[in-house]
């Protein structure tokens, strides 16, 4: 399948301020932001946002940390449904459940810490929704393009954050198994090679790391890339 059908290129954030050379974050500068981090299963997402998050605050940043699906009582019940249901499940049901909790993400957390002025970090957004179900479950990435759009009245992220790692690696890590983290090490490398493609398709949005490195590396490789987003007037 052709990447290009799942750039996402229509919204960019005004506080958006890319920087010629990279550096550490900039407390000063007071525009949200809005970070995801992306990766397969035990990529480290929530480790990363976690050292982020501690990072930003006390560089005096308002941070505010959020998952999907989850993030709000409709996500997390929607998380209930897609990790546990024990009815078997369409690839087509299990995309609108995640598009319907994240519309009420964006619409309850999201937009309004962006609007706060907070930075905002999200294990896993919309990219996962083309990994997951497009690249891996093989729905059309154009449909699954225009869902996430459709949900997330066109919110793209400033930056996102791929934790690449290969998919044995990442599984190794896991310690909860749910339906979809049980699935077979072909399915996880189809999801990490459409995360990678996606990382192709739109280079100026996405951070590759190598997530088999320790983790003071990959922190301060995120660190890195946030920079450039953080420096105002550059």
């Amino acid at each position: 399948m052709c990447c290009c059908s799942t750039s996402l290129d229509g919204w960019r954030s005004p506080n958006r301020h890319p920087k010629t050379n990279p550096g550490y974050p900039n407390p000063e500068h007071s525009g949200g932001l809005f970070i995801t981090i992306e990766g397969i299963e035990g990529s480290g997402k929530t480790t990363l946002a976690r050292l982020i998050g501690e990072y930003l605050t006390k560089a005096g940043r308002k941070v505010v940390i959020t998952a999907e699906p989850g993030g709000s009582a409709v996500g997390d019940a929607v998380r209930e449904i897609v990790l546990h249901c024990e009815e078997a499940m369409s690839d087509r049901a299990e995309l609108l459940l995640f598009e319907a909790a994240r519309a009420q993400h964006v619409d309850t957390v999201i937009r309004p810490a962006l609007e706060a002025g907070s930075v905002l970090i999200c294990d896993r957004f919309t990219d996962s929704s083309l990994a997951y179900q497009g690249y891996a479950r093989g729905l059309d990435l154009g449909e699954v393009a225009s869902l996430n759009t459709y949900a997330t009245s066109g919110l793209v992220p400033d930056i996102a954050i791929l934790l690449d790692l290969p998919a044995e690696a990442g599984l190794a890590r896991q310690r909860k198994i749910d339906r979809i983290s049980s699935r077979d090490i072909a399915f996880h490398e189809s999801v990490r090679q459409g995360f990678l493609a996606l990382a192709q398709s739109e280079p100026d949005r996405f951070v590759v790391i190598d997530a088999t490195q320790d983790i003071d590396s990959v922190l301060n490789e995120a660190l890195t890339g946030i920079g450039h987003f953080l420096v105002p007037g550059s």
